[in-house]
């Protein structure tokens, strides 16, 4: 069974992305051109596909921005499980703020379930083994914390959020620094206190980065049979964690390396929107 879900996206950083994507839309002329300010509607929000929903505060942010009098009553919960028919979400409000908030709402609330859904899929894949799901840093510019949250609501875990909350040594580093151990040795003189995981593209690389007991130990595009013995030479001393062209099909195999956790960019580098849509009812 999957935790439950909690929310810990900062609103303010909601707030943050909505305002981005009313620069780029609005004013609407044409609702403004053909309704009062004064007149009222209601819509609902209704699924159109089976998924795994996510982005809901999304909704209220919108609206609440555009009429501080609008009402929204959610129906469903980050992390639920959705089918076609469903509603999920009534917002009361003025017209204009109606008509005026629906792409915003929608593209935010597609994206994010997209993600939720894709990401439980995977989770589901290895389900029975030790293997745990983690997003990356490939995310859509200005919506990382969406992109992440999302991946939360689907029931996989956040890698790191930026370039400032966990060393990662990758194999650029090591090229120039001169060998894992001279970076790994440079990032410690500095006595900070971020996580190091270090970036192996071999066995030989894998013994280097043993020696130098980093927090984490990323195993980046090894073959089964690779991912395998690495599991075998590190024997639990150091987290393993695989990444690289890892699709739902092979997913399954990577997990029963043994290896502790998978990292997939395409969770948020290639989202499939989760098809949703807004009716004005009255």
């Amino acid at each position: 069974m999957l935790p439950e879900f909690r929310s810990d996206m900062d609103p303010h950083e909601l707030e943050r992305i909505v305002r981005t994507a009313f620069a780029e839309d609005l004013p609407d002329i044409t609702s403004e051109a053909i309704f009062a300010p004064s007149d009222r509607g209601a819509a609902k929000f209704l699924m159109k596909a089976e998924g795994v929903i996510a982005g809901l505060a999304a909704i209220e942010t919108v609206f609440r921005l555009l009429d501080e009098s609008a009402r929204v009553r959610l129906h469903a919960e980050d992390g639920d499980a959705v089918a076609p028919g469903d509603v999920i979400a009534e917002v009361e409000a003025s017209v204009i703020a109606l008509l005026s908030g629906e792409r915003t709402a929608l593209n935010l609330l597609q994206r994010a379930s997209g993600i939720a859904t894709a990401t439980r899929r995977y989770v589901d894949a290895v389900r029975g083994t030790r293997a745990r799901i983690y997003d990356t840093r490939k995310t859509a510019p200005g919506l990382r914390m969406l992109d992440k949250e999302a991946v939360r609501a689907g029931g996989g875990e956040n890698h790191r959020i930026g370039l400032h909350d966990m060393f990662l040594v990758k194999n650029n580093h090591v090229d120039r620094a001169g060998s894992i151990t001279a970076a790994v040795q440079r990032i410690r003189a500095k006595q900070m206190p971020q996580p190091i995981m270090v970036e192996v593209r071999n066995r030989k690389e894998l013994d280097e980065a043993l020696a130098q007991t980093p927090d984490f130990i990323l195993l980046d595009n090894m073959s089964h049979d690779e991912m395998c013995e690495a599991v075998e030479r590190t024997a639990g001393r150091v987290p393993l964690e695989a990444s690289g062209g890892i699709t739902l099909d092979t997913i399954r195999a990577v997990a029963e390396t043994g290896v502790d956790r998978i990292s997939i960019g395409a969770l948020t580098h290639s989202v499939t929107a989760l098809d949703i849509s807004m009716r004005i009812h009255r």
